[in-house]
């Protein structure tokens, strides 16, 4: 189980309107929506963070005119064997 830490913070009063109407909309407590909130943050900036990864290494691939997984395996392994039919 999880060990909750106990957190004072400010927010403006209209945010804190605005949470406390979901809140009870959702019949969760204030601090359900606080955490819900900050996981979706968290996922969003993984998922930005991820994007640019990978635009930069698609970048680099294509630099090296890597672009099917095919040009990748014979990047990979120049010398592949080919089947024997």
């Amino acid at each position: 189980m999880t060990k909750a830490v106990k957190k004072t913070i400010s927010l403006p009063f209209e945010l804190a309107k605005e949470v406390e109407e979901i809140a009870r909309e959702e019949r969760k407590t204030l601090s359900a929506v606080i955490q819900e909130a900050l996981k979706v943050s968290r996922k969003e900036r993984l998922k930005k963070e991820f994007y640019q990864i990978q635009k930069y290494w698609s970048s680099k691939a294509k630099e090296k005119g890597i672009l099917t997984e095919m040009d990748f395996k014979r990047y990979l392994d120049p010398v592949v064997p080919k089947k024997s039919s």
